[in-house]
């Protein structure tokens, strides 16, 4: 069989980083009337090219299946609200973003972020391909392109005189699969002096978290710091400042510009600090990466372990969530209502229906308080402090939360 190839530098992938075997979309969550019907799995098999060392999934499903109509609304995180408006604030005051700047972002979602700049009195566009999200922020009166990022998008927005002074993306980098058309796409679309942020989860605290269930199909690629440098530096596009942030398990927001831009922006220092540390941690080396795959499968073992031992003592387990990690490691693990009765979730879209390939039904959060359930399995685990501070009172009836990341945790 022919090798698959990298799609950044075109080169043959023939290396395993981890294979979590055959999942469905984890955001494809089943309604009760089709409980019954065949569901399509895909591979979990994550390679790394041995050439350029991007850690990727290969193109198993277009994007336009995954995105068009999407279950995710980040309004929904407390949390992640709170990380859009410090981010709205610290970008309006470092780069004095006001009336006459154009702020875009990419992947805007609900309108989660722009919201912050509106109140500011900020100029701001959203691209968005998930029409029923994208619909949401229109609603709240932000402007919202409806279609997928790339260079004839650029070239569409450019021409309507939509350039922009900030060009941001959260979350991503990773889920698109053609990385070079996105990133020229961002050199068209940003002004001459304009900057752009984005933030991606850290390969390097994904991996040395075990963090394995943030692996799914709408997240083509996998990043380290080392390698988006080098991508952004092919399109012309000049890393200048990097932030290490807490958010998904460990996140970087990366700040670039045109090559050559302007003086007031010269490389810092954590640029510089970053790309050494990540090559003394062995990110140019390939055995770093095929290290992982043995750590996961540990994870795994102990994770079963432990709950085969809670139901064998007879202990009732719920889950908080029903996020794409937790369907990965729902899926990856063989957990089903076997050892899950239920899972609870705040976005009403999801309630009623069922996990992707395990089943597993998803009720509003108030289930929990009816039930009881001796053990709470938090599976958006990034989320782990703002979940059991709103779930506390399980306590009342002597309930614990499990934490299933980096391996198994339970708290009181």
């Amino acid at each position: 069989m022919k090798a698959a190839a990298c799609r950044f530098c075109g080169a043959p992938l023939h290396h395993t980083f981890v294979d979590l075997g055959m999942s469905p979309l984890c955001e494809s969550f089943v309604p009760a009337d089709r409980i019954n019907d065949m569901e399509p799995f895909y591979p979990l098999h994550v390679w790394v090219c041995d050439q350029c060392l991007l850690v990727q999934l290969q193109e198993y499903v277009a994007p336009e299946n995954i995105f068009t109509d999407y279950a995710y609304f980040s309004s929904y995180s407390d949390s992640w609200l709170h990380h859009a408006k410090r981010y709205t604030d610290l970008m309006a005051e470092r780069f004095k973003l006001g009336a006459g700047s154009q702020v875009v972002e990419i992947a805007s979602n609900d309108g989660y972020l722009l919201q912050y700049f509106v109140e500011k009195g900020i100029p701001v566009l959203g691209v968005e391909p998930a029409a029923n999200v994208a619909e949401k922020a229109i609603e709240k009166g932000i402007p919202t392109e409806v279609r997928f990022f790339g260079v004839e998008t650029a070239q569409l927005l450019a021409g309507q005189g939509k350039q922009a002074d900030l060009l941001l993306g959260n979350n991503v980098l990773a889920h698109v699969p053609d990385i070079n058309d996105f990133v020229a796409g961002m050199k068209l679309l940003l002004k001459p002096s304009g900057l752009i942020t984005m933030e991606f989860p850290h390969l390097a605290r994904l991996m040395e978290g075990n963090q394995y269930d943030t692996i799914y199909h709408e997240h083509f690629s996998y990043l380290s710091f080392t390698v988006v440098e080098k991508i952004f530096a092919a399109h012309g596009l000049a890393l200048f400042d990097v932030e290490e942030l807490k958010s998904h398990g460990g996140s970087l927001r990366i700040y670039a510009c045109h090559a050559g831009g302007s003086p007031h922006l010269p490389a810092r220092n954590a640029v510089a600090a970053l790309l050494q540390r990540e090559a003394e941690e062995g990110f140019a080396s390939l055995a770093h990466y095929q290290s992982f795959g043995p750590k996961v499968i540990a994870t795994k073992h102990k994770l079963l372990e432990f709950l085969i031992q809670e139901k064998r003592a007879g202990r009732q387990i719920a889950g908080y969530g029903a996020p794409g990690k937790g369907n990965t490691l729902l899926n990856y693990c063989g957990i089903r209502t076997d050892f899950l009765d239920y899972t609870v979730d705040r976005n009403p879209f999801k309630h009623g229906r069922f996990c992707p390939g395990t089943h597993i039904p998803i009720y509003p959060v108030e289930k929990i308080r009816e039930t009881k359930p001796d053990l709470l399995l938090i599976l958006p685990w990034n989320l782990k402090e703002e979940i059991m501070k709103q779930m506390a009172y399980i306590r009342e009836w002597g309930g614990r939360f499990i934490v299933p990341i980096p391996e198994v945790n339970v708290y009181t």
